[in-house]
């Protein structure tokens, strides 16, 4: 199945489709999976294997992907009252994240799963800048597919990798940020089969229905946005990127 970025990647295209086809023959997928970062029965279960974690237990601050597979992990961070930062879907403002606090959701909803949706994140949480944000303890970001040596392919748009790389300009993300993700089992998938590019953003942690793995990653995190493999019609569309190369070129 043809997306709106198909042909970037022709490798990552083709590995999408086979895991989103895998998803909905083995009835793993919540709804429909294809062009999205997929929604899967135990995502729940997911969550609870990375609250368990040290890492997520001294965490104060964290930053979270707006799909529906992390919605139990959007509904922890409140619950546990942390400071969530949620990423606007597709970066489309340049104040591109939302913060909810369970303090501030409580003021205009008794229940905090109103909030853990993305249109509820929009609902009850405040746009900010990047300037007003703090420093990032966990950042969580939605997969299609994962590696145990942290290699991750997302939807296809690039936003998660652009994100990063915008987070570590601002240094709201420093080399030693946990990045995590949840996902099913099944999504885990061997080493050699996810293509490498500079822009990629690698997972030191991947929480499934089973148990919280460690990455053994060998690989360097970027240290901020590629430009060089920014494509036009995310600077023309993503206003921070838009800002961030006018102040690169000014």
């Amino acid at each position: 199945m043809r997306t709106e970025w198909t042909g970037r990647n022709p490798g990552k295209d083709k590995l999408r489709n086979e895991m989103w086809k895998m998803l909905v023959e083995e009835k793993i997928a919540i709804g429909e999976p294809y062009n999205e970062i997929p929604n899967y029965v135990g995502a729940e279960k997911a969550a609870d294997n990375l609250s368990a974690q040290s890492f997520w237990k001294e965490a104060k601050v964290v930053k979270c992907n707006p799909d529906d597979a992390q919605i139990p992990v959007r509904l922890k961070a409140l619950e546990e009252d942390k400071i969530l930062y949620m990423a606007v879907p597709q970066l489309t403002d340049e104040k591109c994240f939302v913060e909810l606090t369970r303090k501030e959701v409580l003021k205009h909803t008794s229940k905090l799963e109103d909030a853990s949706s993305w249109q509820g994140g929009l609902k009850y949480g405040k746009l900010i800048a990047f300037e007003e944000m703090r420093k990032i303890d966990v950042a969580v970001v939605g997969c299609v597919a994962v590696t145990l040596r942290g290699a991750r392919i997302g939807k296809g748009g690039g936003f998660a990798d652009l994100e990063f790389g915008v987070l570590r300009h601002f240094k709201l993300i420093q080399p030693d940020t946990p990045i995590v993700t949840t996902v099913h089992d099944t999504m885990i998938i061997d080493d050699e089969l996810i293509p490498i590019q500079k822009h990629d953003t690698f997972l030191t942690h991947i929480a499934t229905p089973k148990k919280c793995f460690t990455t053994k990653t060998d690989l360097l995190q970027p240290t901020g946005i590629n430009w060089e493999d920014v494509q036009p019609d995310q600077l023309a569309e993503i206003p921070i990127l838009k800002k961030l190369k006018a102040e690169r070129s000014g």
